[in-house]
């Protein structure tokens, strides 16, 4: 059932917000992130092989562990967003999204009438039509979240324009990508890339939405505090399970 999106709440209160990436298909993880601490999830769909039924189980994951769950999907279509909000999801991720129509059209397919083009259902999120379904349809567009991520120089380029489209929730950098589009892979701390993330970050204080920062590198993240910062993504669990094991194995040599 939808429920305050407690992400949000707490951006609008200006509290900081901690979220991971969901790259392992499985509920436990949802819970796991959820117990650690962490405020959100952002479960992947756009590099991770995942069925329907198993998202929608990490949802309730995270519904159960009491953080926002977030969905990252592979690209702006209606009837995957669909399927997802009808799935349980608080918000949606979008990478690579390089102009104002891309942003319109995320919009369009996320929120119900007058605001956007959600074809009406009375699943889950709507506890299956116990309760008043007009009531249903404006929570369901205060509550989704939904969340560009600008990985292009051509995002960079144009981000006032992407974010002067209304709905927006918050803004996330995509570091790895945007190096690769600047013809630097993987060079996250080189100074062209640093300096269009904050470009974003910019556009994004001057509309008022929140950034969500990604650190990479020690002090890092006291950098993005300093300058305002309340949200962050520390990566995704995969990684740092695997570092995990690494050192656990190291640690006995």
């Amino acid at each position: 059932m939808l429920t305050v999106n407690r992400l949000q709440e707490k951006l609008r209160k200006g509290q900081e917000v901690v979220g991971l990436i969901a790259s392992i298909p499985a509920a436990l993880t949802v819970e796991m992130i959820g117990h650690a601490g962490y405020d959100f999830v952002i479960i992947d769909m756009e590099h991770v092989m995942i069925n329907p039924e198993t998202v929608e189980h990490m949802i309730r994951a995270a519904e159960a562990a009491q953080i926002t769950p977030l969905v990252r999907v592979p690209e702006v279509d209606a009837k995957d967003i669909l399927r997802v909000l009808d799935s349980g999801a608080q918000g949606i991720v979008v990478p690579h999204v390089e102009s104002r129509e891309q942003m319109k059209m995320l919009v369009q397919a996320a929120k119900y009438s007058p605001e956007g083009k959600r074809s009406l259902n009375s699943g889950r999120p709507a506890a299956f039509g116990k309760g008043n379904l007009v009531d249903y349809i404006q929570r369901a567009n205060e509550q989704i979240m939904l969340v560009p991520m600008i990985e292009s120089g051509l995002g960079v380029k144009r981000i006032a324009d992407i974010l002067s489209v209304p709905g927006i929730g918050m803004v996330l950098e995509g570091a790895a990508d945007l190096s690769q589009s600047y013809g630097v892979p993987w060079q996250t701390d080189a100074m062209i890339v640093q300096e269009g993330l904050q470009r974003v970050f910019e556009a994004s204080r001057e509309a008022g939405i929140p950034y969500c920062a990604i650190p990479r590198r020690d002090g890092e993240y006291s950098v993005w505090v300093e300058k305002g910062v309340h949200a962050f993504v520390l990566g995704d669990e995969r990684g740092i399970a695997f570092r995990a094991l690494q050192k656990r194995r190291s640690d006995l040599r």
